[in-house]
């Protein structure tokens, strides 16, 4: 209905974000590089695509047959037209675009219906053909475009509060688009990896966004990745019957072929995914438990019901998938601002109230002191739960010292050896080790050599940065039960001294604990990218000057004196360290988080307690009787715990009786 769609290729060229909002148009914003970030791909490309005299016609051919440089040719001539790839830099800094680019570097496109936005949007995100000529001005800045953001009037297909954005690939040549392609993905809660039937059967292209999926299970705020698989309507009967080898039951009809051959497909893919995240993901991890792992959909049939009912085309289920999340999340948000505004009425009533005694501040101190002890405690438990890391981490490069000249071979080689490689080996070393395109596999030299780093560490990674079952490896549990030991504490401080059942100050201290220790846990979950990292980024840090000496080689044989260069630089790296400073790096990078966290709940509980000490004078007066306004919003933080905690209980039950169903049951003894 909105974006484009391909039964033959990947279609959408850029990362498009849709969402829902207040707009009465539907309404797109066309987001371009900017003058300085075109320029530096720019340089790039007219790098890939120099070559010398010393080449002969045959190794010429091979040059241009090679995908790096078809890609690149394609860009120029997008842009300045025919004859541009044979251009210089400064040629072409000096040449006008084809396309009008706006000084703002954003189009805006609007449109009462949404079809009449798709018209207008095509050009400027349907992935273009490499033998196209001509077409509309719109298409000849596709090159420029870094993303897009399209906004719905309020609509029930995509409900206000969810981001849907449709991410191709495994990356772009361009650093700016590349980084935005990397980011966006860690920022997902969620990952659909979208193959067609045909593909999922036979290709590898969903296989490489699976694994990068995973990958961002581990280092962003994703918490499920799913397998979609699409048309699944297709299938060709007589073929199919022909080489069916399930089932004694005769098929009948198209509907039972599809039905057949769809539950299969789930049930193969299915195990695939779940042993793919098993090696990296905690052995209890939520995503494990998900029933639905794959889903088998068909938009065809939705729209039509020829073969398949609405429900059978599991559309419905990812709608309720999405449905769930959302409510979710609203739900933790709310939660989140009505604690955080519970917490400021009891401030503000605390001041109006008579109860503040001047023993009080004595009580406070001695609850300082308390705190004091208990962060210095924190601080131990999670340096005991990092250390964790340690082991997995020395395996891990024991591992790949002794393994990361087979692995840089096979990264180095090529089905058709050097033919068609010259020059994606050159875009790997301009950019330090990295090759995304939108088309061809994600080649990341620095990722693959420290990839049995990661093999190693992956699983113990997961655990330490988990929610829900506490481990001893697991962050969160510590600071949940710091945050209690805190609460009981001014509890016990406030029926020792006397303070009212309902005092407001001891409510005061208590939620603001909650509200406080709350907001860490997205600190966190930000930070544990940067750590995750550490190791591909301190060889590739590393390694960056090997990749520019190779990176200006040129001439006859330059394939084979790139992968020399690359070979002699990690081999004297590797000597003097590399791995080792990785594995340093990122023991650093839990130190610092350690000291993040513990300096700011320091911080924050001083604040706190500073607020809670005041008597209000000379303050209270002037502040407004808030006693209505705090009665609704005790009211409206009960009832959010009491629906929390009949959530953990349906979900106990569900657990439970899961656990004692017969289908779940082991053979019967005999």
């Amino acid at each position: 209905m909105f974006l484009p769609v391909s039964g033959e290729s990947i279609c959408t060229s850029c990362i498009v974000q849709v969402s829902s909002g207040c707009c009465e148009q539907y309404e797109a914003k066309i987001h371009l590089l900017s003058d300085q970030e075109w320029k530096e791909e720019l340089k790039n490309l007219t790098k890939l695509l120099h070559r010398t005299e010393e080449l002969g016609g045959e190794e010429a051919d091979v040059w241009d047959g090679d995908d790096a440089v078809e890609e690149a040719v394609w860009k120029l001539q997008m842009l300045y037209g025919n004859g541009a790839e044979r251009k210089t830099y400064e040629e072409l800094l000096r040449a006008k675009p084809k396309g009008k680019i706006p000084t703002s570097r954003i189009i805006t496109l609007k449109a009462e219906e949404a079809g009449a936005l798709s018209v207008k949007l095509d050009p400027y995100i349907r992935t273009k053909r490499r033998d196209w000529e001509g077409g509309p001005a719109e298409t000849q800045i596709w090159p420029l475009i870094k993303h897009v953001e399209v906004t719905l009037p309020k609509s029930e297909l995509i409900p206000e509060g969810v981001v849907l954005v449709d991410i191709p690939g495994t990356g772009d040549f361009n650093s700016k688009r590349d980084e935005m392609w990397k980011k966006t993905i860690d920022k997902c809660s969620v990952i659909w990896v979208i193959s067609d039937i045909e593909r999922v059967s036979g290709g590898r292209a969903h296989e490489d966004l699976l694994n990068e999926s995973i990958k961002a299970c581990q280092r962003g705020f994703c918490r499920d990745v799913a397998l979609v698989v699409t048309k699944t309507d297709k299938l060709h009967l007589p073929e199919y019957l022909r080489e069916r080898k399930v089932g004694n039951q005769a098929i009948q009809s198209q509907r039972e072929a599809v039905l057949e051959r769809n539950e299969m497909i789930k049930l193969q893919r299915n195990r695939i995914l779940k042993e793919k995240l098993k090696r990296k993901l905690p052995a209890d991890s939520k995503v494990l438990e998900a029933s639905n792992l794959v889903y088998t959909v068909s938009a065809q049939e939705y729209w039509w019901q020829a073969l398949l009912t609405e429900e059978e085309t599991e559309i419905p289920k990812l709608r309720e998938y999405i449905r769930r999340r959302l409510l979710e999340k609203k739900r933790r948000m709310v939660t989140k601002y009505v604690t955080e505004a519970f917490g400021l009425l009891l401030l503000t009533d605390s001041f109006n109230c008579t109860e503040n005694l001047p023993s009080e501040h004595l009580h406070l101190s001695g609850l300082r002191r308390f705190v004091e002890e208990k962060i210095q405690l924190l601080e131990k438990a999670i340096e005991q739960c990092f250390a964790h890391i340690s082991r997995p981490l020395q395996e891990g490069v024991r591992n790949a010292r002794t393994s990361y000249r087979r692995i840089l071979g096979a990264c180095l080689v090529r089905s058709r050896g050097n033919q068609g490689f010259h020059q994606t080996l050159k875009a790997v070393c301009l950019k330090n080790g990295i090759y995304a395109s939108r088309t061809l596999a994600r080649i990341d030299l620095n990722e693959a050599i420290t990839q049995p780093i990661y093999d190693q560490i992956d699983p113990v990674f997961g655990g330490i940065f988990r929610t829900g079952t506490p481990t001893g490896s697991a962050l969160m549990p510590h600071i949940d039960a710091f945050k209690h030991s805190l609460q009981e504490k001014m509890t016990e401080i406030g029926i020792r001294n006397g303070w009212k059942h309902d005092s407001y100050k001891k409510s005061f201290l208590i939620q603001e604990i909650s509200a406080i220790l709350g907001g860490l846990e997205e600190h966190i979950l930000r930070k544990k990218r940067r750590i995750y990292e550490s190791l591909t980024s301190s060889v590739q840090n590393d390694l960056k000057p090997c990749y520019e000496e190779a990176a200006q080689i040129t001439g006859k044989k330059a394939c084979e004196r790139m992968k020399d260069v690359i070979r002699r630089g990690v081999d004297r790296q590797v000597a003097e360290g590399m791995f080792e400073r990785a594995q340093e790096r990122m023991q650093h990078q839990f130190q610092q988080l350690k000291h993040g966290i513990t300096e700011k709940v320091k911080g924050s509980i001083a604040t706190m307690l500073t607020l809670a000490s005041s008597q209000g004078d000379g303050l209270y007066k002037e502040l407004a009787d808030v006693k209505s306004e705090y009665k609704e919003m005790e009211k409206l933080h009960r009832s959010l715990r009491e629906v929390a905690e009949n959530a953990v209980l349906r979900r106990g039950m569900q657990d439970f009786l899961l656990r004692m169903s017969p289908s779940k049951a082991g053979p019967p003894r005999t």
